[in-house]
C-alpha cells in the first residue's frame, strides 16, 4: 500500500473535496490485480453445485464494467431460514472475498438442506481490482446500504437483499482492517470531508462489530471461540477501546449498524456480525486470515440455526 509521503494529499487542507479533487483521486488508482481471474472464474467453477445470477452491472466508464455475481443454493426452499454472506464491501478486503469463496467451495455443502445460502463474494469490484476502500466516486460503500443509496455498489445490493427482509436468519459481512486504514485511507478520508487527520492505532488480530441496536453476545463468543483455533484474537487497547471502540467481549464492539448505513445492517437478520481480519499481522498469514474467515461463517450459521 502506498504511505502518505508517497501519494501527498489531495486538495487545500481544512476544505472538502470537489469533482476536480475527487478526479485527481481516482487518476491515482490503478488496476493492480483482476476481478475476472480471482473472482469470476471461481464463480464459473461453483455452477455445477450453485446457481449463479448477476444482480447487476457495475458501469466503471473508462475502466469498464463489472458483473455482479450472487451465489444462491440450488433447490431454494422457502420453508428453511436464509443465511446472508457478503464480501468486499469496501473491496480491499482480499480474505473477505476469498473467504466468502471458499466457505462456499468447502463448507456450504454442510448446510445443504438446512438453510438457503445466498453469497455475494465482492460487492465492490471496482475497488476489489484496485486495493481500495472507496468506489470510483469517492464513496465509501459501508456507510451507504440506505434507500436510494448515491452508491452504485450499495444500491445493487440493497435491491437484491430487501425483497428477503423478514426472511435472513443471519447475516455475516466479511472485512479487514489492514496497515493501510492508518497510513493510506484515514488520511484520505479526513483530505475528502476537510477534516484534520486524528491518528489511531490498528489492532492486531481477528475482532468482530455487533449492532449495538440489537446486540447478539452469545452469537458473537461463539464465532470468536472457532476463529481462536484458527487465528489470534485483536486484543484491547489499553483504554479498553478497538478502533475508538469500547470492547464489550473479547474481541467484539458495537456500531449502530442501521443508522450507520453499513452493510450487516441490510438485511434486518436476527444474527448480524462484521468480521474484520488483521491480514498485516507478522502472526497471521493469508491461508490463516482466509480460513478465519470461513470459519466465522460456519460458526455463525451453525449458531444462528441452533438458536433458531
Amino acid at each position: 500500500m502506498a504511505t502518505p509521503s508517497e501519494h501527498p494529499v489531495i486538495g487545500i487542507p481544512g476544505q472538502p473535496w470537489g469533482d476536480a479533487e475527487k478526479a485527481q483521486w481516482r487518476a491515482r488508482q490503478a488496476k493492480r490485480r483482476s476481478h475476472a481471474d480471482d473472482v469470476v472464474a471461481k464463480v464459473d467453477a461453483l455452477r455445477d453445485r450453485f446457481d449463479v445470477s448477476t444482480y447487476g452491472t457495475l458501469d466503471a466508464g473508462e475502466d469498464g464494467r463489472y458483473p455482479l455475481l450472487a451465489v444462491r443454493s440450488r433447490g431454494w426452499d422457502a420453508s428453511l431460514p436464509t443465511a446472508l454472506v457478503t464480501g468486499g464491501v469496501h473491496g480491499y478486503e482480499t480474505s473477505g472475498v476469498q473467504g466468502a469463496l471458499q466457505f462456499l467451495d468447502r463448507h456450504a455443502g454442510a448446510f445443504a438442506g438446512r438453510v438457503n445460502l445466498l453469497v455475494v463474494p465482492c460487492v465492490s469490484p471496482w475497488a476489489y481490482e484496485r486495493i481500495q476502500r472507496w468506489n470510483a466516486q469517492a464513496l465509501d460503500p459501508n456507510r451507504n446500504f440506505v434507500a436510494g443509496s448515491p452508491c452504485a455498489e450499495s444500491a445493487a445490493l440493497w435491491d437484491l437483499v430487501q425483497p428477503l427482509r423478514g426472511q435472513v436468519l443471519v447475516h455475516v459481512d466479511l472485512h479487514e482492517t489492514t496497515d493501510s486504514d492508518e497510513s493510506e485511507f484515514r488520511p484520505a478520508l479526513a483530505a475528502r470531508d476537510g477534516k484534520p487527520f486524528e491518528p489511531g492505532t490498528i489492532p492486531d488480530g481477528f475482532y468482530l462489530v455487533d449492532d449495538s441496536e440489537n446486540p447478539q453476545p452469545a452469537f458473537q463468543q461463539a464465532i470468536i471461540q472457532a476463529v481462536a483455533r484458527v487465528t489470534h484474537i485483536a486484543p484491547a487497547d489499553p483504554d479498553g477501546t478497538i478502533i475508538g471502540s469500547p470492547v464489550v467481549a473479547p474481541g467484539v464492539i458495537e456500531y449502530p449498524l442501521v443508522a450507520l448505513g453499513l452493510c450487516a445492517g441490510i438485511s434486518g437478520a436476527r444474527f448480524t456480525t462484521t468480521t474484520e481480519v488483521y491480514p498485516d499481522s507478522p502472526r497471521a498469514t493469508p491461508r490463516q486470515c482466509n480460513d478465519a474467515q470461513a470459519a466465522a461463517v460456519q460458526a455463525a450459521l451453525e449458531f444462528a440455526l441452533a438458536a433458531g
